[in-house]
């Protein structure tokens, strides 16, 4: 009798973790915590995995004992406490950091419009466009308003930068635009600015480069979707 009352209890563990896991899935999709993780295209991915996963927990527990999942107790209390440290501990990646790390070579981008209205594209879409077209003075005295974090990358000027993903931050890339800054600025890494300015061409280590002359610069918060496809 002892041992099928401990069976019963170890039994239940292993549906009620799988319940857990889901609802951890489901929770992040739906608090746009995976926002700050995750390209926004695989959202409904996550979604339904929390979903299936929550399914499966529940399905688990109309079993009988003997026929519920078998691995060991200890196992499933360790997923179970990581699901929860998930639950309660945020996600704050720093993406000054992160970007700093990274070759900053962005991926191809899917459309890329040379005739939209300057005062219009996006950070990203700067750095695309000025790649593409390695004369500077093509776009030098254009209107820029843009938006993104402060990216310090040791022993160079602090850039305006975004991330841009395919899946995830593991595979981010960072997008940087050059700034001159004013004097009184005082820019923190990781600090998310939006600025209206001008692109100019400045020669920096000798060679010409385009750089963002702000005219001005406002903090703003970390916008919902940080990440950029």
């Amino acid at each position: 009798m002892r041992s099928l009352r401990h069976l019963r209890r170890a039994s239940v563990l292993p549906p009620l973790v799988l319940t857990l896991w889901g609802w951890v899935l489901l929770w992040s999709s739906l608090s746009s915590r995976l926002d700050l993780l995750l390209n926004a295209a695989f959202h409904p991915v996550v979604t339904i995995a929390g979903v299936l996963l929550m399914l499966l927990g529940l399905m688990q527990l109309r079993l009988p004992p003997r026929r519920r999942l078998a691995v060991s107790p200890l196992r499933w209390l360790l997923s179970a406490v990581v699901a929860l440290l998930i639950l309660v501990l945020p996600p704050e990646p720093s993406f000054s950091d992160l970007a700093a790390s990274r070759p900053a070579s962005l991926p191809a981008a899917p459309t890329l419009s040379f005739f939209l209205p300057p005062e219009q594209r996006t950070l990203t879409e700067w750095v695309r466009l000025l790649r593409s077209q390695p004369d500077p003075e093509l776009h030098a005295g254009d209107p820029v308003r843009i938006s993104g974090f402060v990216l310090d990358r040791p022993g160079e000027p602090l850039q305006l930068a975004r991330l841009t993903v395919r899946c995830c931050l593991a595979d981010a890339t960072p997008a940087g635009l050059a700034v001159d800054w004013p004097p009184d600025a005082k820019p923190q890494a990781d600090q998310w600015l939006a600025i209206e300015g001008t692109m100019t061409v400045q020669e920096r280590n000798g060679v010409p480069v385009s750089v963002v002359s702000p005219t001005l610069i406002t903090a703003i918060p970390r916008p919902e979707r940080p990440l950029e496809p």
